[in-house]
């Protein structure tokens, strides 16, 4: 029998557009280095305070050591709620802090908004940094789907329980952006929501269907299936759901 999931609108109706919904905190970039297991990796990102550029590709300074798995114009940017780091903390006593886990943006809510999290920020959703000609817009397209690096990045309470798979099963792992407008940012923008094509689709529902063992009925995978922007991969793990 197929499952029957709700989909939850959220509350940004094209006509209240845009909102400034937050303020970058911390832009962090990083270089490609030995890791664990005879890599490289680049998911130490460290905070930059000085202006830096954004292209198609993502930030400028920021470097990708895989290729195939990490990076190019559908992962140019990828940013995480601090949120994950409290849930982290809390359910496995550790003391991680916000930054450690490759994410090369944190925001902060402005007073009266909700903080970007999976359950506050949908699939084609554009967010704009910065209100001057060289702002920046992104476009959400996809969840984070976390690897082992993230168990090696952490340490051997991660190698114990597999955090990474808890990640993926909580879908607490961040989202990647699309460049939709190139130009700069920098510490202390503000971020405004300025277009909302799917309000059903946040990253929260996208994530329990995904993780689903049941079927689902057509009526809930369709919609998910017409977004034009949410990458391909994803749209193959939901059509196989129903």
């Amino acid at each position: 029998m197929a499952q029957s999931i709700s989909t939850p609108q959220l509350d940004s109706p094209s006509s209240s557009l845009p909102i400034h919904i937050a303020t970058l905190k911390c832009v962090r970039t990083g270089k490609a280095m030995p890791f664990t297991r005879e890599q490289l990796s680049a998911i130490n990102k460290a905070p930059i305070t000085a202006p830096v550029a954004v292209n198609y590709l993502g930030l400028v300074t920021d470097e990708q050591a895989d290729r195939r798995h990490h990076g190019g114009y559908l992962k140019a940017v990828h940013q995480m709620s601090s949120a994950t780091y409290d849930k982290l903390n809390s359910e496995f006593n550790l003391k991680l802090e916000v930054g450690l886990l490759g994410e090369n943006l944190t925001t902060t809510a402005v007073e009266g908004n909700q903080e970007m999290t999976e359950a506050t920020v949908c699939i084609g959703d554009i967010y704009q940094y910065g209100e001057a000609e060289d702002c920046v817009q992104l476009r959400v397209v996809q969840p984070r789907r976390p690897c082992y690096k993230i168990n090696d990045q952490i340490g051997p309470t991660a190698s114990n329980r597999n955090i990474a798979s808890w990640i993926t099963n909580q879908g607490i792992s961040g989202w990647y952006f699309q460049v939709v407008k190139d130009g700069i940012m920098q510490n202390e923008l503000p971020v405004y929501l300025v277009h909302r094509p799917y309000p059903f689709a946040n990253l929260k529902q996208l994530w329990t269907l995904a993780n689903s063992k049941q079927k689902i009925s057509k009526e809930i995978i369709e919609p998910w299936l017409d977004i034009d922007c949410l990458e391909d991969s994803w749209k193959k793990v939901l059509a196989k759901k129903i």
